[in-house]
């Protein structure tokens, strides 16, 4: 069965995440419209899935690559009842939830980058984007937007990205069903995010630790013009990555895009 607004709604029906679906069969961004659906008060699991999209975005102002009919692009609705100083922690729990689906396909291979790439032998597969709106001093909603390379093939991608993306078609040699994929990846990322909110970030920071090839390495993590660079040696409770500067200085990065460096 196809990825279709119909086949969706059978298969979500009476779900946490994509009880409430929004389809779309063009879009500017998904992210952007479940901001707009957040503030007139969609309830928490309310999903948004798009075939394409216009103006995709990514981590860093970036835009994401959205052709139609071959990936996954959704977005998430969840209001969480802790304080705000956490949000950064359901950006992890996402990229947790989304390896571990990935895996599923590709057993073995799925690695995370900080703070929420998916990447498969060292090239980028999925990419999340989590936007935050605040009440007051209280977190109102967050939106969590997903984005999955799945059935393009190399030559299918921006030439400018080539080197660095990939596919599961590509890395499991055979055409995933979307349909297949949305449903797997709604029931982890509830799996997941029930947690967080219930049980605290512990496990969830154990398992990205365990799907991270960076830790224990030197790692350069670059915001705006600024480089931090230093030895990775764990994750903060808010999910900063913990740096161990050449200093021997220990500095917590927030924001960023992190790169390992090879050794000299």
């Amino acid at each position: 069965m196809d990825l279709t607004q119909e086949s969706l709604k059978q298969n979500l029906a009476g779900k946490f995440i994509g009880h409430q679906l929004h389809y779309y069969e063009e879009i500017g961004s998904t992210n952007e419209e479940a901001f707009r659906l957040g503030i007139q008060g969609v309830p928490e699991g309310t999903a948004l899935i798009a075939e394409s999209q216009s103006a995709g975005k990514g981590r860093m102002q970036r835009v994401w690559h959205s052709p139609a009919g071959a990936n996954i692009y959704t977005s998430i609705l969840l209001r969480p009842v802790f304080e705000p100083a956490r949000a950064p922690q359901i950006s992890i729990a996402a990229g947790v939830a989304a390896a571990e689906m990935i895996d599923h396909y590709c057993p073995g291979k799925t690695q995370l980058k900080w703070p929420n790439d998916v990447l498969i032998g060292g090239k980028k597969v999925c990419g999340i984007l989590a936007q935050m709106k605040m009440s007051g001093n209280a977190i109102d909603f967050v939106v969590v937007g997903v984005g999955i390379n799945v059935n393009l093939n190399h030559e299918q991608f921006p030439r400018d990205i080539q080197e660095m993306a990939t596919s599961l078609f590509m890395e499991a040699g055979r055409e995933i069903s979307r349909l297949e994929l949305i449903i797997h990846l709604y029931e982890n990322m509830a799996k997941w995010y029930r947690e967080l909110t219930q049980n605290g970030f512990g496990a969830i920071r154990e398992k990205w630790l365990s799907l991270s090839p960076m830790i224990g390495k030197p790692v350069s993590v670059m915001f705006h013009e600024e480089a931090v660079s230093g030895r990775a040696i764990g994750l903060d409770d808010d999910g900063s990555l913990v740096l161990l500067t050449d200093g021997n200085d220990t500095v917590k990065v927030s924001a960023g895009d992190a790169t390992l460096l090879k050794k000299r």
